[in-house]
C-alpha cells in the first residue's frame, strides 16, 4: 500500500528504467558537483525558510515540497539515466533534506546531537531495507524502480544527516562555519585515502556522499551567515543564485562529456551493456 501511494505522489508509470538511473561513471566534475549541490541546497533552504514569521518560513516550506515532489516525478518518470534531470532532483533533495533537518531544531526544539544521531539511525535502516531486500548498495545496480527508491530515500537520509551534524559542529560545539568546513574537508579525504587503498568502493562511495553535505554546507553558511555569527553576512539569494549558476554550468558540461562519451561508444560499435560495464570499472575515480 505504501509502495503504491509512492508511485501515485512520483509519478511513477509502473514502467522499469531501461538502464542504470545514475551516472556510470563517478568523476572529479561528478564530486565537484555535487559539493556544489550541497551548498546551494543549504543557501536556498535558508532563504526559504529564514524569516521570523512562521507563515512565511511555513511557505518557504510548501515552496521547497513541492519543488522537491516536482523534481523526483520527472526523475523516476524517466526510463533511464538524463543528466539534467538527475541533478535537478539532487538539489531539490538537498534543499528538501536541509528543512527537514532543521525542523527538527527550530521547530522541535531538539538539539543538533539528537538530530544528527535521529538521521544517521534512518540512514542505517535505509542502507539494512536496501541490503536486505536487494544485497547489494551500489549505484551500478540502480536499474529497477524498487532500488531506484532505496537509492532516493538513501540520498535524503544523507542530506539531512549532513546538514544536521553541520549544525551540530558548527553551532553547537561552537567550531563555526570556516573551521567545520576546513574539518570535513579534512575528513573526506579519509574515503579517498582508503579506496586508493583498495578499500570496497561502495562503502568508500557513500562515506564520501555523507560528508560532502556538512562540507558544502559549512562553506554555504560560512558565506551567508551574519558576521555576529562569524560569518560573511552576503545575502542569501547572492549566494544561492551564484551557486544554481555554477551547477548549470557544470552540469551542462558533464552532460557534454557524457554525450560524447556516448557517442564514442556507438562509433566503435560497443553494445549498451558492455558501455554499462565499462562504466562501472572506471568508476569512483
Amino acid at each position: 500500500m505504501f509502495s503504491r501511494s509512492l508511485d501515485r505522489l512520483l509519478g511513477s508509470t509502473g514502467v522499469e528504467p531501461r538502464s542504470v538511473k545514475v551516472p556510470l561513471q563517478i568523476t572529479a566534475l561528478f564530486w565537484v558537483i555535487k559539493l556544489i549541490s550541497t551548498a546551494m541546497g543549504e543557501s536556498l533552504a535558508d532563504w526559504l525558510d529564514g524569516s521570523p514569521n512562521i507563515v512565511v518560513a511555513g511557505l518557504g516550506g510548501v515552496v521547497a515540497l513541492l519543488a522537491f515532489v516536482v523534481a523526483l516525478r520527472l526523475q523516476f518518470r524517466a526510463v533511464r539515466y538524463v543528466t539534467a534531470v538527475y541533478w535537478f532532483a539532487v538539489a531539490m533533495v538537498a534543499t528538501f533534506g536541509t528543512m527537514a533537518a532543521d525542523a527538527l531544531h527550530q521547530f522541535l526544539g531538539a538539539p543538533y546531537w539528537l538530530s544528527t544521531a535521529f538521521y544517521a539511525a534512518v540512514l542505517a535502516l535505509v542502507f539494512w531495507r536496501w541490503w536486505t531486500n536487494e544485497r547489494t548498495l551500489s549505484i551500478h545496480s540502480i536499474d529497477t524502480r524498487r532500488r531506484e527508491k532505496f537509492y532516493w530515500g538513501a540520498v535524503m537520509a544523507t542530506f539531512a544527516l549532513g546538514t544536521a551534524a553541520g549544525d551540530w559542529t558548527g553551532d553547537s560545539l561552537q567550531l563555526h562555519y570556516l573551521p567545520s568546513g576546513i574539518l570535513f574537508a579534512c575528513v573526506i579525504a579519509v574515503p579517498a585515502v582508503a579506496y586508493y587503498l583498495g578499500l570496497n568502493a561502495v562503502v568508500t562511495f557513500w562515506f564520501a556522499y555523507i560528508i560532502t553535505r556538512p562540507l558544502g554546507a559549512s562553506f554555504a553558511d560560512y558565506m551567508d551567515y551574519p558576521k555576529s555569527r562569524a560569518g560573511l553576512g552576503l545575502p542569501h539569494v547572492l549566494v544561492w543564485g551564484s551557486l544554481a549558476a555554477a551547477m548549470i554550468i557544470l552540469t551542462a558540461l558533464l552532460a557534454v562529456s557524457e554525450r560524447r562519451r556516448g557517442e564514442a561508444r556507438v562509433s566503435v560499435g560497443e553494445p549498451e551493456h558492455a558501455a554499462a560495464a565499462d562504466g562501472a570499472r572506471v568508476s569512483y575515480t
